[in-house]
């Protein structure tokens, strides 16, 4: 079984600190293929709008098809890619955020599988009428990490994931809430992954708050393990939920560490970590709900630190996600065979 991988963001400068990069990578491991990126905008004199996302590609999407079985292809949120009428084979669509709007139906339920990773999406897409709509677990190389026991005194270390793409979600994904909480409160320290874009602009708004002393911004390819060792959780904001994975690999990482994870109330996760207890969830993206966490994490904090132990290498195991999407290939696959056979 051959699948050639779709992605609809740009290349990453740093393809091994980006989630669906590494994600994908992992199935690839398992079950061969390609990856192929969508987005023109990389090297286009005008903007693309997503409309036109993966014509360029066409020529190269047929001729691949030879030694094609499925196409999959992963985007935050459900848009109907024109381009996914021109293939032949059958097409997975791995919606990598939460799903809050209707999707188009009739164009969705054409497709061999939608697949998501929170059950409240699940049930809106079936509700909506879509009975191809599968759970899928995530998952990371729980392996990698290791518990290693930091003080919480007076100082609070948050890891903070998910940089932003574009300027825009320097608010929306609360980078700037994270570094005005920092200017409120002195003993907040953040450590921030960068994934090589926007640095130079995030260095510049750290210095512009004067937070050098609190805030570190990790440009480069690091051992997370390693980070999450100096830290005492890891915080992930978005105040919508297709801005962000739905289960954030840096929250992942940061319970697979044992250590718990903030995050706000629009990401699915958020529903998890209040279930197992694992950490704290925000409402809204703003300075004053990311200091309103520091008491209830202080006053728990044991009780967190053990359930994200308890949980996190538990429930996201990496083989647990790539058996997830094993289960969905083979009953595309099949589901292929009983068509050609009637």
């Amino acid at each position: 079984m051959k699948i050639l991988y779709h992605l609809t963001i740009l290349p990453p400068p740093i393809p091994q600190a980006e989630a669906i990069s590494q994600e994908i990578r992992a199935l690839q491991r398992r079950f061969g293929g390609r990856t192929i990126y969508l987005n023109p905008n990389q090297h286009a004199p005008i903007y693309i709008p997503r409309l036109l996302f993966g014509f360029h590609k066409l020529i190269q999407l047929r001729a691949g098809e030879a030694d094609t079985h499925i196409h999959h292809l992963y985007n935050p949120d459900p848009f109907p890619f024109p381009i996914l009428r021109m293939v032949r084979r059958p097409v997975v669509y791995s919606l990598t955020g939460g799903v809050t709007r209707r999707p188009n139906v009739s164009f969705f339920a054409k497709l061999a599988a939608i697949t998501v990773t929170d059950e409240a999406s699940l049930a809106r897409l079936r509700g909506w009428g879509l009975g191809n709509v599968y759970l899928t677990r995530p998952g990371i190389d729980v392996n990698r990490f290791t518990h290693t026991p930091l003080t919480l005194g007076s100082e609070i270390r948050l890891m903070v994931g998910s940089a932003p793409w574009t300027r825009r979600q320097f608010r929306t994904k609360g980078i700037e809430a994270l570094l005005e909480a920092a200017q409120r409160e002195p003993r907040l320290r953040l450590v921030f992954l960068w994934r090589g874009v926007l640095a130079e602009e995030m260095t510049e708004r750290v210095a512009a708050r004067g937070l050098q002393a609190q805030v570190t911004v990790l440009n480069r390819l690091v051992d997370v393990n390693q980070v999450l060792a100096r830290v005492h959780a890891s915080i992930v904001l978005a105040d919508a939920p297709d801005l962000v994975k739905a289960y954030p690999h840096s929250l992942l990482e940061s319970l697979a560490a044992g250590k718990p994870v903030i995050v706000s109330r629009a990401i699915p996760m958020a529903a998890y970590v209040e279930e197992k207890g694992c950490g704290v969830v925000v409402e809204d993206v703003t300075s004053q709900e990311v200091l309103s966490m520091v008491e209830p994490l202080r006053r728990e904090y044991g009780q967190l630190q053990d359930a994200a132990r308890t949980w996190g290498k538990r429930d996201f195991s990496m083989e647990g996600m790539i058996t997830s999407f094993e289960s969905v290939y083979k009953e595309i696959s099949l589901n292929e065979r009983k068509d050609k056979f009637h």
